[in-house]
């Protein structure tokens, strides 16, 4: 059973691996080119949603708790991952100062980050066997950074999972090998360098901190 503070520790280190800070930097802002077709689009919040993706999930649960920018934010919604707004000042702006001023925001940003990436990964650690932190740790980064477990990077190695007769810590590592390939050589190059995330992990397999007992170096920045 994973305990709060483990589970407060791998939030940190994956807010880490997405924004630099293991509270996570609720108010930036990134324009990259990861989009449909290589397009420009904004990264926003904690754990970085995508314009594309599931930024308007934030700021449509912002929008309905009542938040203090909600009027501003309301008139964008129909547009966000229908129409670019990367170029859009305003709502970049918003984005922003929603985030610094109001809790609200910061609220919408957890519940979304909770129930879209942190649960579904909690569902995948479970159902298929497994029990160590660190595994979590791996299985959630791959649902923040690569939307889920790809098949694509399963088929790479023959490991099972435990609950198919495997072994947990082997699944685990062959995992992280097989996606920092996957990673390494991806088609677009601006996911090339988050090689770093799968680095970090094998470094703390090597270090046996299966239990994420140690301290853990995150991309240069340690989480006691």
């Amino acid at each position: 059973m994973i305990t709060d503070a483990q589970k407060k520790k791998i939030i940190q280190v994956v807010n880490v691996m997405e924004t630099g800070a293991p509270e996570g930097r609720y108010d930036q802002v990134t324009l990259l080119a990861d989009g449909k077709k290589g397009e420009k689009q904004i990264t926003y919040g904690r754990s970085q949603a995508t314009e594309q993706g599931n930024l308007r999930n934030i700021i449509e649960r912002y929008v309905n708790a009542g938040g203090k920018y909600a009027p501003q934010f309301t008139p964008y919604l129909p547009q966000i991952g229908k129409t670019p707004l990367v170029n859009d000042a305003e709502f970049k702006r918003l984005l922003k100062v929603s985030a610094r001023e109001d809790p609200i925001m910061r609220e919408a940003q957890d519940e979304t980050f909770e129930i879209l990436y942190y649960v579904p990964a909690t569902h995948f650690f479970v159902m298929e066997g497994f029990t160590l932190p660190l595994s979590l740790l791996v299985i959630y980064d791959s649902y923040i950074h690569s939307g889920g477990i790809p098949a694509v990077i399963r088929a790479r190695f023959p490991e099972k999972t435990p609950a198919n007769g495997g072994n947990e810590k082997a699944w685990i590592t062959a995992y992280v090998k097989a996606r920092q390939e996957w990673l390494a050589n991806h088609p677009k190059k601006i996911v090339r360098p988050t090689v770093y995330r799968t680095k970090s992990y094998l470094a703390a397999i090597e270090q046996n901190n299966w239990m994420l007992a140690q301290p853990l170096n995150a991309h240069g920045v340690i989480i006691p």
